[in-house]
């Protein structure tokens, strides 16, 4: 529905400053913009970085190369990729004048997390490093500083963990790759090449994911010429929210609770019955399986153990019983229920699921404001107002 006020309608180009348009709530299905990065193709179980299938780029490619196709816009070669590396590793390190910042910041926020603390080093990391704004930088500054931002993440969260654990950071190390260097700072272990290879195509999977919330967030303080640091802040602090990046360990919590397998029947059909959510099932965005979670599913049961089984089983129960209570509604596993068996299985404790999470999709939320801040035109929607009428007579002082 449009609505509009003064005498002219919308121009061709699109509606103009004083046109209303309605739009569903929270934006549903509403294209705010062109964008080259990726797609999310929900009825067909499908999602592409660039022009190619993430799922295959997880499968196949290191977690390096695609990094690259996402800043620099092309798969490397093999030359390409070391040179990448090379440019990469030196820049996980955090500047020296953060370093001394770690400690009081992590204390400050041990109940909350690594990722309040990383939400709060980001503006130092960004004075750190003489970020200015997008708006007055050059686009090699831009990538220059996109390379930095998404290098370091994984260190401030893995050395802020440690020390919340009451542990030593440790020193990335540039002989290991994204994901087993990320394993090797939390952990303290270096991993085997099974578990570094499946959090690594877990970290592809999850790079980008569309206009998500923290995505889109990201785009909208871009938009605003602010500096790259303060983008990733927000839209970090996007992520932090239960409703977008609180559901791996949640989906844990759920075979938690559920026991034993001889329980699950039951357990789940008094959810069912009760119209209580399942973590770990159904997706806003896809209408089949996720394709994420059918790609972590195949790295589970190559992992195996009694948790697989488990999963697997109580996957199998979810679905017989919304076939007995619900005929014709479909709900399929999404990537957090699996995402956090794979986790689990590498050594990944289930407060860390989530930074784990922005471990990866960091790459995503700096190469979308590198997207945005090419275009110049702030993102500044309207609102309805549903208030008291107005104008009223202001009331005298009594």
């Amino acid at each position: 529905m449009t609505a509009t006020a003064g005498p002219a309608a919308a121009s061709p180009s699109g509606p103009r400053r004083d046109t209303i348009v309605e739009v569903p709530r929270g934006l549903a299905g509403v294209v705010v913009t062109d964008t080259s990065i990726g797609d999310v193709r929900g009825r067909e179980g499908f999602y592409h970085y660039r022009e190619y299938s993430a799922v295959d780029l997880a499968e196949h490619r290191a977690f390096e190369d695609v990094w690259h196709l996402m800043l620099r816009g092309t798969l490397p070669d093999a030359v390409e990729r070391a040179r990448f590396a090379r440019e990469a590793a030196p820049l996980r390190r955090v500047p020296d004048g953060v370093l001394p910042l770690l400690a009081p910041v992590a204390d400050a926020t041990r109940d909350e997390g690594p990722l309040a603390g990383v939400k709060a080093l980001l503006p130092l990391v960004g004075a750190a490093y003489g970020m200015r704004p997008l708006y007055d930088a050059t686009p090699r500054r831009r990538q220059d500083e996109a390379l930095a931002l998404a290098a370091l993440v994984p260190t401030l969260i893995a050395a802020l963990h440690r020390l919340q654990q009451g542990e030593r950071p440790l020193e990335p190390r540039d002989d290991l790759g994204y994901a087993a260097n990320y394993l090797y700072l939390v952990t303290g272990t270096e991993p085997d090449a099974a578990r570094a290879k499946a959090v690594e195509a877990y970290l592809v999977s999850t790079i980008d994911h569309g206009f998500n919330a923290s995505t889109f967030t990201g785009r909208v303080i871009a938009s605003t010429g602010a500096d790259l640091a303060s983008c990733v802040a927000g839209a970090l602090g996007a992520l932090t929210g239960p409703l977008h990046g609180g559901a791996p360990s949640r989906a844990l919590d759920t075979l938690d609770a559920i026991g034993t397998p001889d329980r699950a029947r039951a357990w789940i059909t008094d959810r069912v019955l009760a119209g209580e959510r399942i973590m770990g099932f159904g997706h806003p965005v896809y209408r089949t399986e996720d394709p994420r979670a059918r790609m972590l599913r195949g790295i589970a049961y190559e992992l195996g153990g009694p948790l697989v089984d488990f999963a697997a089983q109580v996957e199998r129960e979810v679905v017989a019983v919304l076939a007995d209570l619900k005929p014709g509604r479909e709900l399929h596993t999404n990537v957090e229920f699996w995402a956090g068996v794979v986790m689990e299985l590498c050594g990944l404790p289930r407060d860390m699921f989530t930074p784990t999470f922005a471990a990866s999709r960091v790459v995503g939320w700096t190469t979308h404001a590198l997207e945005q801040a090419a275009d110049s035109k702030i993102i500044r929607p309207a609102a309805r107002y549903v208030g008291a009428p107005a104008p009223q007579r202001v009331p005298a002082l009594t």
